[in-house]
């Protein structure tokens, strides 16, 4: 049989980390004078399971092999969404276990999707357990996808190897070598974000909170109105620089301060990325120019901004973009689908695979037209071969599969054809806020049906875990390989 010692030491101190955790909000309710046990219960249940895992594993080995990633990769989001749920049941709102694991699972993956219908007045425990669980999951996703996800080769994540000569065994000295400064810039620009959100207007708590979901690109608002209920101008302007900060690859800050003062510019996935805001506020605009009768400054604000939280993933609305019309709702939906950047906080298929597969059309397109030419495909200053783009292909044909699956999944739950189809767009691409009445920017998923809140917690945690993480876990052959 198998050792899986070191996935369950790992997961005991994961489970420890999150029981502290718990203990913060605690300090929240004395402040705002709504103590209950809630959270100290959820706290003391989850350190006991944590040190029983941690104890009872402290004979495994140093080393992590192929096997043992991927399971620590699916065990860890799916016991700290189960465990994260713990606070919302114990809590006044008296939520079932379905509710409260959605919401963990919406928080810990920053989907930013919420079943919780009267934000204004919920309890500020809950609303800063909440943004925890996305902070979390931020600094989660940066670390697994700089460690780990490339080490397992899903979808061309191969390409951001942190050195050429990695390999299974050295997956744990080399994050440890990472994580201390990954940690340090990501709490860093959190600190920076609440500040200039408390210049701008915000409470203390509001800052705290909003910084934490923001850097996070997770969109968990202390409010119905999300962003929009501020109205201010440069509180969206501090969202949108941050957000774009939380979305571009976190080693980039890492050979920043190592010396490379030019690896923003030069970077080809930062470069597509700003390139592809730039474009679809253009595209947005103008087409809303013509069919909106809003001043042309308010609308190009609306617009930036809710591009930039659409293709990023973060969530955050400041106005009800379901009025704009067909056209921009359908944008919207492929905004969705892109994403941020790989090794950044934000979702979706990625700014790098959409580039590749568009330089990889280019070629095709001039070896029809020249078919003796020899063509070389690069991607920055990495040349890529067919096994690469192989890769790229399949996980973009899984995630529409699985897009599709879904949605007809949620179709067949009794959802109408918008609510599905963008159910499954915002799950799979953890965004938040889907399109129409029901789940749209004015709405949430509080009135779907238990099957369909299951359904898109799937969703989240294949999006958020680059889908193979998971699926292979269900294939036979790769059990037998090992």
């Amino acid at each position: 049989m198998y050792n899986y010692k070191t996935v369950f030491y790992i997961l005991g101190t994961l489970q420890i980390i999150l029981g502290v955790f718990m203990l913060i909000p605690v300090i929240i309710q004395l402040v705002f004078n709504e103590l209950d046990s809630g959270f100290v219960s959820a706290s003391i249940i989850t350190i006991v399971f944590g040190v029983l895992f941690f104890l009872s594993n402290l004979d495994h080995d140093k080393s992590i092999d192929l096997p043992q990633a991927f399971i620590l990769t699916a065990l860890s989001w799916l016991s700290i969404a189960t465990f994260g749920s713990l606070p919302f049941i114990f809590s006044e709102l008296n939520l079932n276990f379905t509710d409260a694991f959605f919401e963990s699972m919406s928080g810990i993956t920053t989907t930013g999707s919420t079943i919780l219908t009267d934000l204004d007045n919920s309890p500020k425990g809950i609303l800063l357990w909440r943004a925890i669980l996305q902070w979390l999951g931020g600094i989660g996703i940066i670390l697994m996808a700089i460690t780990l996800m490339p080490i397992m080769n899903i979808g061309g994540m191969q390409l951001f190897k942190i050195s050429s000569n990695d390999n299974a065994e050295k997956i744990l000295p080399k994050s440890k070598e990472v994580s201390f400064r990954l940690i340090i810039i990501y709490s860093l620009l959190t600190f920076v974000c609440a500040i200039f959100y408390k210049l701008f207007g915000m409470s203390y708590f509001d800052s705290l909170t909003h910084s934490m979901t923001t850097i996070a690109t997770g969109g968990f608002s202390n409010y119905n109105n999300s962003i929009g209920y501020f109205n201010s101008t440069l509180i969206e302007i501090n969202a949108i620089i941050f957000i774009i900060l939380g979305s571009i690859p976190f080693i980039s800050y890492i050979k920043y301060l190592n010396g490379d003062k030019k690896v923003f510019y030069k970077d080809a996935q930062i470069n597509f990325f700003i390139k592809t805001i730039v474009i679809s506020v253009l595209i947005i605009f103008t087409f809303l120019i013509f069919n909106n009768s809003d001043s042309g400054l308010l609308l190009f604000r609306h617009v930036i901004f809710n591009v930039v939280s659409i293709l990023t993933g973060t969530g955050y609305v400041t106005t009800n973009y379901s009025d704009w019309g067909g056209f921009p709702l359908i944008f919207f939906l492929i905004l969705m689908f892109i994403g941020g950047c790989a090794g950044s906080t934000a979702c979706g298929l990625k700014i790098f695979r959409i580039h590749i597969l568009y330089k990889f059309f280019v070629m095709q397109l001039k070896k029809f037209i020249y078919p003796r030419g020899v063509f070389v495909l690069k991607y920055g200053d990495n040349l890529l071969n067919d096994k690469f783009i192989s890769s790229i292909i399949s996980f973009v044909f899984l995630y529409i599969v699985i897009f599709f699956l879904i949605t007809a999944l949620l179709s067949i739950s009794g959802l109408d054809f918008i609510t599905a189809i963008s159910g499954a767009a915002t799950s799979i691409s953890n965004v938040g806020p889907g399109l129409g009445g029901m789940i749209g920017p004015n709405g949430n998923f509080s009135i779907l049906p238990d099957f369909s809140k299951w359904i898109l917690s799937a969703g989240m945690i294949l999006g958020r875990l680059e889908l193979f993480a998971i699926i292979v876990l269900f294939i036979p052959s790769f059990w037998r390989r090992y």
